[in-house]
């Protein structure tokens, strides 16, 4: 039997989740002691059952964590046969690799954490990294937000449309999508001055007279995405978008969004941040898709014809 339990992260995706296939969410009890320790129960019996924890590790990252890690143990406890953390948003994604002395690799040690815990399996989508997944010594199944993505640009009908990467590391995914719209594709290069600071130099590749769509896997302070809109309209292009799979907003980023020259930000709601209320703000439901793949891991089916764009 499939049952479905959300922790705080985000609620109103489990929930939407849970409506698409045409369940409820099995209830439980989390909430927080005084002193800030996380509690867990599990309100119905889950013994013998296919379980599907939905979290998301989205700010506060270290809270959500810890409670997904909470969970897990409490379902392993209360017998579940298996045991699969739904997270859309994986935290600490960016901590992948030593680029400097003495650092850690943080998303290995999270990997470690959700392994030791007693997950059976990870459903994730759109790693900053793909090779996150072999810190895993469970089996990842790894979605992509492009469908959802592309369907909503293919059905604006731009003309004249640029695909641009915003900055090197994502030169994969501008190709996917320009060769998925069948269109140009261009590069910024920038320079990151601080944790919230970026500058944008130069271009690769023609824009002037495009539509731009600015594709990357995430937005925090919005300081890439709008850097690199200033320069593509100092360089001729018509307009600019921007796409991302995980926006994780704050308040820095929302009032840049507003002070840019961005016209519009897709995204996804993998993080209960995407819904924010701004205007310059669309936000595509990732529900059908992962929905679609808790079903087919809980009948064994394969899950790779949902990459297809």
């Amino acid at each position: 039997m499939l049952q479905l339990i959300s922790g705080t992260s985000h609620p109103h995706l489990a929930e939407q989740i849970a409506s698409q296939l045409k369940t409820h969410l099995t209830k439980a009890q989390v909430t927080t002691f005084p002193d800030g320790e996380t509690f867990v129960k599990i309100e119905e019996n889950i013994r013998g059952n296919d379980l599907f924890l939905i979290q998301p590790t989205s700010p506060p990252t270290n809270h959500h964590l810890m409670e997904l890690l909470i969970m897990v143990d409490a379902a392993r406890r209360a017998s579940a046969d298996r045991i699969t953390a739904v997270i859309p948003f994986f935290g600490y994604a960016r901590q992948d690799r030593k680029d400097e002395s003495r650092v850690p690799i943080s998303a290995k040690l999270v990997a470690n954490l959700i392994t030791a815990a007693g997950v059976d399996r990870v459903l994730t989508m759109d790693l900053h990294a793909g090779q996150i997944q072999g810190f895993f010594d469970i089996p990842v199944d790894h979605l992509y937000a492009a469908p959802v993505i592309l369907d909503y640009i293919q059905s604006r009908n731009l003309e004249d449309l640029v695909v641009v990467s915003p900055d090197v590391g994502g030169i994969k995914m501008t190709h996917a999508y320009a060769k998925a719209l069948d269109t140009k594709m261009a590069i910024v290069a920038k320079e990151r001055l601080s944790a919230t600071e970026v500058e944008a130099h130069s271009i690769i590749g023609k824009v002037q007279g495009g539509n731009v769509l600015l594709v990357d896997d995430m937005t925090e302070t919005a300081g890439t995405l709008a850097a690199a809109a200033k320069l593509l309209l100092e360089k001729g292009a018509k307009s600019v978008r921007a796409a991302v799979s995980h926006a994780v907003l704050n308040d820095l980023a929302l009032k840049r969004l507003e002070d840019s020259s961005i016209e519009e930000l897709i995204c996804t709601n993998s993080t209960p941040m995407a819904e924010a209320d701004h205007k310059k703000i669309t936000t595509l439901t990732v529900a059908p898709l992962l929905a679609e793949a808790i079903k087919r891991i809980h009948h064994g089916k394969s899950v790779s014809s949902l990459f297809q764009t």
